[in-house]
């Protein structure tokens, strides 16, 4: 595994003033807080600050020049990173700590509320580069692809959205809040007569969108299923293997001899809270990723067995419509609609958008969207000191991370997405 890594931000936009930030912990460098500078090779790390909401001390956004350019920058081993793309330029602050403030979509007084931009998320460390475009907290107007190459030849690829996918998305919600009432097009964020992007069910309430009490029917339907002689089957695929599950005379959920109390419309929306809350038994904690996904799609009615198929996905109301048409408007379908959208079954296709692999040579960004379409997306080749050699051809048979633990890390301005999925990730390398 290389300790740095090229990374190609691709312009697939029509616009020149396209820049992009690059933060995370350094895992080599004692775990500090780090961005990468605007020359795109060294690294800026905040000191700290003599009072709250401190400018950076130093300029870190990397300009991707004109349409159709592509810039190369190196990083080095970092858990927890962000590649933030933005049309114009980002405010990052700092807080005592020192704490490194990230632009926030939740808070309207953020100088960065009315900034189009957006993200895609990565770690990188001994064992291999596990990245994803994330749609867990918004969905952003600029749209964002990437593409791994491997040492081995082979290339893994996550179209993303095309140029209209925001409008797209957004025109679905309307149509679903006309259809059932909900509040799903208040979701929709718009700035001068533009729709600039569209937050998640989850945080409804930033923008007045109460989801409570949405879930409860289908979650009193399951509760009645499985309490009448049905068996729910969850592979955990970890050691306890495939457990079976049902109602007890508690009213309990009982999988594998975990119990589970009825969740609300908000712990399936966020798939942290109440019986999806992670701790230390590691048997639960395989089941939760599998149970709460399942409920989050609305499965349970469909089918006993989970993981399940994606065809049994959001067809029944009520369910996520956010998510729901969220993969629609990937021109693949992939995408991380919400915190476990990686659980799939055995052999199934990916649903969340990563890209993952243990000898990475390059990572391409592209921005824009222009070309997502192209079954062979036009990517920079690989750097010739790279090339593989002959013994290192070879197919990397590493398999994939399990699903990351949940949970949220905050510093003095909570940031909020799959972030804290790779808390856990993050937390190996650094103790």
């Amino acid at each position: 595994m290389p300790n740095t890594l090229e990374i190609a931000l691709k312009n697939d936009s029509d616009s020149s003033n396209i820049h992009a930030y690059i933060t995370g912990i350094a895992i080599q460098h004692g775990g500090q807080r780090c961005l990468v500078k605007a020359d795109g090779h060294g690294l800026y790390f905040p000191q700290n600050p003599p009072s709250i909401g401190s400018p950076l001390t130093e300029d870190c956004a990397i300009p991707l020049g004109s349409p159709g350019n592509t810039i190369s920058v190196t990083i080095p081993q970092i858990a927890g990173g962000r590649i933030w793309i933005v049309e114009g330029k980002l405010t990052f602050l700092l807080n005592p700590g020192p704490a490194l403030v990230e632009p926030s979509v939740l808070n309207p007084s953020d100088p960065n509320a009315n900034v189009n931009f957006g993200f895609c998320e990565f770690t990188l460390n001994d064992a291999q580069l596990y990245a994803n475009i994330s749609y867990v907290d918004f969905v952003p107007q600029i749209p964002i692809a990437i593409t791994l190459q491997e040492n081995s030849g082979e290339s893994q690829h996550v179209s993303g959205m095309a140029p209209d996918g925001l409008d797209r998305l957004a025109d679905g919600l309307r149509q679903q809040a006309k259809k059932d009432g909900r509040p799903w097009d208040k979701l929709i964020v718009n700035r001068d007569g533009r729709n600039l992007r569209i937050l998640n069910a989850t945080h409804g309430g930033a923008v007045g969108a109460s989801f409570d009490g949405y879930y409860e029917p289908h979650i009193e339907e399951v509760w009645k299923k499985y309490s009448s002689g049905s068996c729910m089957r969850i592979d955990t695929q970890a050691g306890p293997g495939t457990l079976e599950g049902k109602v007890n005379h508690k009213g309990e959920l009982v999988i594998g001899g975990e119990a589970f109390s009825k969740p609300n419309s908000a712990d399936v929306l966020g798939c942290n809270s109440g019986p999806f809350t992670t701790g230390p038994n590691p048997t639960r904690n395989a089941i939760i990723p599998r149970l709460a996904a399942a409920f989050h799609r609305s499965c349970l009615l469909a089918t006993e067995n989970h993981p399940s198929d994606p065809r049994t996905f959001y067809c029944c109301d009520p369910t996520n419509h956010y998510a729901r048409l969220v993969h629609e408007v990937n021109i693949d379908k992939k995408g991380y609609a919400f915190a476990y959208d990686d659980v799939q079954p055995e052999g199934g296709d990916d649903q969340s958008g990563k890209v993952n692999g243990g000898d990475p040579v390059l990572f391409t960004v592209a921005v824009g969207g222009n070309h997502a379409s192209d079954r062979n997306p036009s990517i920079p080749p690989i750097p010739p000191h790279r090339q593989p050699s002959q013994q290192q051809q070879q197919k990397y048979d590493r398999p994939p991370p399990p699903p990351p633990e949940g949970g949220y890390r905050e510093e003095q301005q909570q940031h909020e997405g799959f972030r804290s999925k790779m808390k856990g990730l993050a937390g190996k390398f650094l103790h």
